[in-house]
């Protein structure tokens, strides 16, 4: 089986799903503040968001595989090696900005939301670095953050502006949108792998002659 036949159209179809539910699923904590109090930049749920993993990594980072896919059996773009080979490339990406999705949800997932963590909901506390990602203790990874009754602090500042309804609406959206998003990271880096195979079967093997032909 060659990138231009069945599988490389399934594959292009699930990457698109795939692609728009981890953009949702990045925006979903960006807009949840605009929502309940109509405020944009302010009390952000986590700084994890703002690394954009669902947008650039399991969104911006598949489309070239996405598209290359989606063209291969209305245009036969693939039946070649040169083709296959360039399916495989681009496949590359796609789960280079998967293990990127996946890193940062697993981070997120171990540290819970800004309201768990620190004394002031504010971008200004986010650490942007790329030894954050590499820096992941699974020994933390036990959730106590979500499972518990309260992650707050018994006194502090976060219990006199916001309360305990706010608090479990920031937990619950943290939770279920890097939850999903690490689950999106996943597929994508096994529909990459798999694109990526077949690709490379394909320049070592050939494309079908019937195909060949039809092309």
């Amino acid at each position: 089986m060659t990138c231009c036949e069945g599988w490389t159209s399934c594959n292009g179809f699930s990457l698109l799903i795939l692609l728009l539910l981890g953009v949702v699923l990045n925006a979903i904590p960006l807009v949840a503040n605009l929502v309940e109090e109509d405020k944009f930049f302010e009390n952000p749920i986590s700084c994890f968001e703002w690394w954009f993993p669902g947008i650039i990594g399991a969104g911006v980072m598949v489309i070239p595989a996405t598209v290359m896919s989606l063209a291969a059996r209305k245009r036969a773009c693939c039946n070649d090696r040169t083709g296959m080979f360039l399916s495989s490339l681009l496949n590359v990406i796609t789960v280079i900005g998967a293990v990127y999705c996946m890193l940062v949800s697993i981070q997120a997932l171990a540290e819970g939301p800004l309201i768990c963590n620190t004394q002031s909901n504010s971008v200004a506390t986010c650490e942007f670095s790329l030894k954050n990602l590499t820096h992941i203790h699974l020994e933390s990874f036990d959730l106590q953050w979500f499972f518990s009754d309260s992650c707050l602090s018994p006194t502090g500042f976060n219990n006199s502006t916001l309360n305990f309804s706010s608090e479990e609406n920031h937990r619950i959206i943290h939770f279920s949108a890097f939850l999903g998003l690490l689950l999106v990271g996943i597929l994508e880096l096994l529909f990459g792998f798999s694109q990526i195979l077949i690709g490379f079967l394909g320049c070592l093997c050939g494309v079908s002659k019937r195909r060949r032909r039809i092309g």
